[in-house]
């Protein structure tokens, strides 16, 4: 992965410079995430509230219901796609603007091969930074949700709601649009840089009541240098959303299938 395959892609694979304000594009990913998740919030409280369930019964139902956890990944991600897809619409230009074009099978392959560059070059960040900073704790627990998954039908959900829905939508919204964006507002290195530094912030919550969730977010600002890597290197999102998912899938198959926490 060196300085100079990035900077100069082959051309039938650059990156096209966007038509919007860049620094408009980069506001409207922060407000897009988190309205989105507000909003999806909302909407997915109209069931229990259509029942006419208690406020402990409802809010028990959101955390702890399969069914309702995936509901609110599914509107949500679409509520961001959809966001994005009407905003690109305005500036007349499509999803191909920032990267969705139709997939190719190098693409699988690019996203195939990345997998085992990943976990290396993760396990060696995380000891570096473990040897200067020793109080970084490694085994923190992730917040994702899903904590009573039983049965097939439960088990698929959570598979979509982990490892198809947020690589779909995270690589449109972070490595397409928001890094499309601040690449023209900003040198290589440091759109490369500050979109992987904001990925990983927003991973840092997940950490929930024991406070902010260190490790995954250095975990996802080494996975973002792999993915925009990827995103350069094929002119396409289709390899980097090959290799979030894969990296997701491993995660889902080693909580949920194999129990290993």
């Amino acid at each position: 992965m060196s300085a100079v395959e990035i900077k100069q892609p082959a051309a039938t694979n650059a990156i096209p410079r966007v038509p919007w304000n860049p620094w408009l594009g980069v506001l409207f990913t922060v407000i897009v995430f988190y309205v989105g998740q507000v909003i999806a919030f909302f909407l997915i409280y109209l069931y229990p509230v259509s029942r006419h369930w208690t406020t402990t019964r409802a809010t028990d139902w959101l955390s702890g219901s399969v069914n309702g956890q995936f509901a609110y990944i599914l509107v949500a991600e679409t509520l961001s796609i959809g966001a994005i897809y009407a905003f690109l619409r305005h500036y007349k230009v499509g999803f191909a603007a920032i990267g969705l074009k139709r997939p190719r099978w190098r693409d699988l392959g690019y996203g195939l091969t990345a997998v085992p560059v990943y976990l290396v070059l993760y396990l060696l960040t995380v000891g570096v930074v473990s040897h200067f900073v020793p109080s970084l704790n490694i085994n923190q627990t992730q917040e994702i949700g899903f904590n009573n998954v039983q049965g097939t039908l439960p088990l698929i959900l959570t598979f979509i709601s982990l490892a198809v829905l947020p690589p779909i939508a995270e690589e449109i919204m972070v490595r397409g649009f928001l890094y499309g964006s601040l690449k023209k507002a900003l040198p290589l290195i440091w759109a490369i840089l500050t979109t992987s530094a904001l990925f990983a912030s927003a991973h840092l919550p997940e950490g929930g009541a024991a406070g902010p969730l260190y490790i995954a977010a250095l975990d996802t600002f080494v996975l973002s240098l792999i993915l925009i890597y990827l995103r350069e290197k094929t002119g396409s999102l289709w390899a980097s959303i090959t290799l979030h998912a894969i990296k997701n899938s491993i995660a889902f198959v080693a909580l949920f299938v194999l129990h290993v926490r």
